[in-house]
């Protein structure tokens, strides 16, 4: 089981590093790596056993996260319409995206980050993702809003990019052009 304690933080060198695209179809070991991933996002999500583990909740998570340099994330994360989305996958790739940007009002949060860091991050409003799931199925999805930003912030860490990178360092509450504000 995944705690927090195998959850590498900023500064460390993996998570500034591109994570391997994992061969397919995944092995044994990828695939437990994968499912414990999921466990672990939705066992942050449970008061309970966030509590009896000490973990922080959390929305997503990618390998490198882990220190484990693998083209992989877990998402557990109910939308703006109260549905539900779990995902655990390989190689998950952007194939496309809008014009339109889209930012999460209050800002973004890491599990890898143990400070608040405010500002605007940036996003694409609409993004379609190409991706492998466990049991071997390549789907490809259509996302926008809060599931779109969270995909987008995951896949960032398989590319060695943190949330704050995207932030204008000159002024961190400048909204960009055309752009939606997503609240949470």
């Amino acid at each position: 089981m995944i705690t927090m304690n195998d959850i590498i933080r900023e500064g460390h060198p993996t998570l500034r590093q591109v994570a391997e695209e994992v061969p397919l179809p995944a092995s044994d070991e990828d695939k437990k790596t994968l499912k414990e991933m999921i466990e672990f996002v939705i066992n942050s999500q449970n008061p309970e056993l966030a509590a009896k583990y000490q973990l922080r909740a959390g929305i997503g998570i990618a390998a490198p996260q882990i220190n484990v340099l693998k083209r992989m994330i877990a998402i557990h994360v109910t939308d703006e319409k109260d549905h539900l989305h779990s995902y655990a996958l390989f190689n998950p790739k952007i194939v496309s995206h809008s014009v339109e940007k889209s930012f999460l009002d209050s800002g973004e949060g890491c599990l890898s980050v143990d400070r608040v860091v405010e500002g605007i991050v940036p996003r694409y409003a609409r993004i379609t993702v190409k991706a492998t799931t466990l049991e071997g199925e390549e789907v490809k999805l259509r996302l926008k809003g809060m599931l779109s930003i969270v995909f987008q912030h995951e896949i960032d860490h398989l590319n060695g990019i943190m949330f704050y990178d995207h932030i204008d360092k000159e002024d961190p509450y400048r909204q960009p052009d055309n752009a939606v504000a997503i609240e949470l």
